[in-house]
This record gives C-alpha cells, sequence and structure tokens, in this order.
C-alpha cells in the first residue's frame, strides 16, 4: 500500500509537470502554423504518456523477459525527461512570480495599460523565460542521453603519493585501485575486457580493489567471472565487500537464500584469485621490509547504509608495521572513524560514490551533486600525515552512463 501510495505521488507530480512545462511550450510555439502546433502538441503529449505508462509499469518491465540493458535505458530515460521538466520549471516558476508581481504593482498603481507578459521592446518576457526553461531541461536531457556513450570510457587516472615513513624497498611501488565494478549493469563484454587490458598493461606490482563486485545477486559474476579473473599482479590481488554486495537492496525469498548468495559471492573472489579482506590484514613483504594492507567489510558513517566492518579487528597485529594501506569501500569512514582514531592508517583506498556519475572535471575544479552528501567524493584528500583516495568506479548502476564523471582505473605510485 506504501508503495502504491508513492506511485500515485510520483504519478500527480508527472501530471503537474507536463501540464507546466506545456503551458511553456504554447507560449514558443504561437508563431507556427496551426499543423506545426498539433504535431508538437501531439509528440509532446505522446511522450508525457508513454512516460507515466512506464513508470506504471515498471514493476512488471523488471520482472519481463527483455534485456536488462532495453530496462536500464528505460528507466534512465523516463528519469531524464522527469528532471529535465523539473530544471524547466524552475525558470517557469520564475517567470510567474515576476508577472504575480507585476499584476500586484498593477493593482496597487491602477495601470492596467501595459500587457503584464510584454516588455518595452515588444518581446514578451513569457517567451524568453519559456524558451530558456525548455532549453534548459532539454540540454539537461540531451547530456543524459550523450552520457550512454561514455559508460566505458575508462580514464587512467594516474598519480604519485609520498609518505616520508614508507620502507625503502616499497619505494616506487605501482598499486592498480579500481571499485565499484557492478557486474549486474554490464552490457558490452568486449568493452569490459579492454578496460582490464588497460589496467594489466600497467604492470602493477598490487591491485586492490575497494567493492561493489555486483548490484545485487552473486550470479551477476557468471557472464564476466573469467574476464576479471584475468586480473593479477607480482604481490598479488586484494579486495573488499562494498555496500551492494550483501544483496540489502534485493527481494530475497528468504533470509537463508540471501546469505547462500553472499557466501557465493565470498567464494567468487577466491575463483578468480583474489584475496578477499574480511575485517582482517595481511603483510606484504619486499626484500625483508613489510607493509599491511588491512580490508573491511562495508562501514559507514551515513545512517542509511550498513556498519558490518570491524576495522578494530582488521588493526589488531598491524601495530609495528610502519606503513599501513587500509581498504574500505565507504569514504564516509574517512571522517566517522580513521582519522581520529587511527591516525598510523598512512592511505585509505575508497570508492562507494561513483561521482554520482554526473558532474563536472576541469583542471583545479570539480562539482558534483553527490558532494553535498559526502565531504569526500572523488580523488586525493589529505590530512596532516594521512591521506585518502576516492575512485570513481569500475562500472555503472541506475543511470547507464556518465556525464563529465569517467568510470576510473587508478594508478598510485608510492614514493
Amino acid at each position: 500500500m506504501r508503495n502504491s501510495g508513492f506511485l500515485w505521488l510520483i504519478m500527480a507530480i508527472l501530471i503537474v509537470l507536463d501540464i507546466y512545462v506545456f503551458q511553456a511550450l504554447k507560449v514558443v510555439s504561437q508563431s507556427a502554423g496551426s499543423r506545426v502546433r498539433i504535431l508538437i502538441y501531439s509528440v509532446y503529449w505522446l511522450i508525457s504518456l508513454l512516460s507515466v505508462l512506464a513508470l506504471v509499469f515498471m514493476p512488471n518491465i523488471q520482472a519481463a523477459a527483455i534485456s536488462k540493458s532495453l530496462k536500464s535505458y528505460l528507466f534512465a530515460v523516463v528519469v531524464g525527461l522527469f528532471f529535465a521538466k523539473l530544471i524547466a520549471v524552475l525558470f517557469f516558476v520564475a517567470d510567474d512570480l515576476r508577472r504575480g508581481m507585476m499584476w500586484m504593482v498593477g493593482k496597487l498603481y491602477s495601470n492596467p495599460s501595459v500587457p503584464l507578459s510584454q516588455s518595452a521592446d515588444g518581446i514578451t518576457r513569457s517567451a524568453f523565460l519559456s524558451w530558456m526553461g525548455l532549453a534548459a531541461g532539454s540540454t539537461l536531457f540531451g547530456t543524459l542521453v550523450y552520457g550512454f556513450s561514455n559508460k566505458y570510457n575508462y580514464n587512467l587516472k594516474k598519480l604519485k603519493l609520498s609518505f616520508d615513513n614508507l620502507p625503502a624497498a616499497f619505494r616506487g611501488l605501482k598499486i592498480i585501485h579500481i571499485s565499484d565494478i557492478h557486474a549486474g549493469s554490464f552490457n558490452d563484454h568486449l568493452a569490459v575486457k579492454k578496460g582490464i587490458q588497460t589496467i594489466l598493461s600497467q604492470k602493477a606490482d598490487l591491485i586492490l580493489f575497494t567493492g561493489d563486485l555486483v548490484n545485487d545477486r552473486a550470479v551477476e559474476m557468471d557472464e564476466v567471472k573469467h574476464l576479471f579473473a584475468e586480473l593479477n599482479a607480482p604481490l598479488g590481488v586484494y579486495s573488499i565487500l562494498g555496500n551492494h554486495d550483501y544483496g540489502d537492496y534485493y527481494q530475497w525469498p528468504s533470509s537463508e537464500v540471501k546469505k547462500d548468495n553472499l557466501e557465493t559471492l565470498k567464494k567468487i573472489h577466491g575463483e578468480m584469485g583474489w584475496r578477499l579482506l574480511m575485517n582482517e590484514y595481511i603483510s606484504i613483504e619486499k626484500e625483508g621490509e613489510k607493509i599491511a594492507i588491512l580490508g573491511i567489510e562495508n562501514w559507514s558513517a551515513k545512517g542509511n547504509f550498513p556498519k558490518y566492518g570491524k576495522l578494530s579487528e582488521a588493526y589488531k597485529g598491524t601495530e609495528e608495521f610502519p606503513f599501513k594501506i587500509l581498504m574500505s569501500h565507504d569514504p564516509s569512514h574517512w571522517d566517522g572513524e580513521v582519522r581520529e582514531l587511527y591516525k598510523d592508517i598512512d592511505l585509505m583506498l575508497s570508492g562507494h560514490t561513483h561521482g554520482m556519475q554526473f558532474g563536472v572535471e576541469l583542471p583545479g575544479f570539480k562539482w558534483s551533486p553527490v558532494q553535498y552528501m559526502y565531504r569526500q567524493w572523488a580523488g586525493l584528500y589529505e590530512t596532516e600525515r594521512q591521506k585518502l583516495y576516492v575512485n570513481r568506479g569500475f562500472g555503472f548502476i541506475g543511470y547507464p552512463g556518465r556525464v563529465g564523471i569517467l568510470p576510473e582505473i587508478t594508478l598510485i605510485e608510492l614514493v
């Protein structure tokens, strides 16, 4: 019943947005011929009707025997249209507020001789703001559609991190850091293979994966397990679990089935030759010197994400190691626990945010809506001698694309 009520609420919002946008559409098309206007209006309402129907039947569509790729694109288009209309409506609301104020002024001064929607030069402000709103909404929607082509456009980011306490034997150590594979979203295995080849071509000493191998179910790995099994490095491939790996967002027939799914997923890490770290550490030795790699289960400072991780357990026994790397999926763990309680953890590697798969990155500037939820959401962060790196994610989920924030493969060199 609760889901039904929520669905009706969303439908009502969509209909209100459709009506609002249609009023602006009438303003900007008023100079067109009657046949052209009829065509524009018909196309608009057809698309709006199909969007509402897609929303109503989304549960049936998800269960239907059609490709997961088609489902994800359909969902992305519906959501994209919603946000495009929402952005457009902001301009229309601004215009309505302007006209309302002019109406009040006209009433106060009894000067109705000038139409409220017309400026001194004869160009209607309503038409201008209507065009601006439609242009902004269309640009957003077009950008989201363009982003479909970026989801396998892997971006290799290279950086050197300096640590005074790094043992001499590990100077120049090359680490590949990947995160958030989300195997259930892949529909182009050849493109994924190219990403894996990019990783292997870097000839890193160590590969670290920081969680979310799947969206929900272990079976998502069936078609791509052989591809990721190709990953190897002289000092090993190590991995942890992310919040999606526990299957908490999937409707399981029973708790036993959910538990079996997690156990199967853990075994898959081993079958690929990856060493899954579950609230534990492993010692890496080179030329007689050692560093510690700590890996914990998902731990989030955000209330809607689980705290399965136990850093206190993983930390035991590492006190004497001169250098420590922590793998923790959620970057909110950095402020939530690591910086204050474990000041001798030198480097923390995370993922989780994907950079929201949408944003802007320019030299010296980056922005994404996710930054209003996470202080550390992409790239390198430093506090005194400790460093955190947040990977933007190898895969994608929900929206089958990337805008501005590309899928990432990180090559870190310790110096």
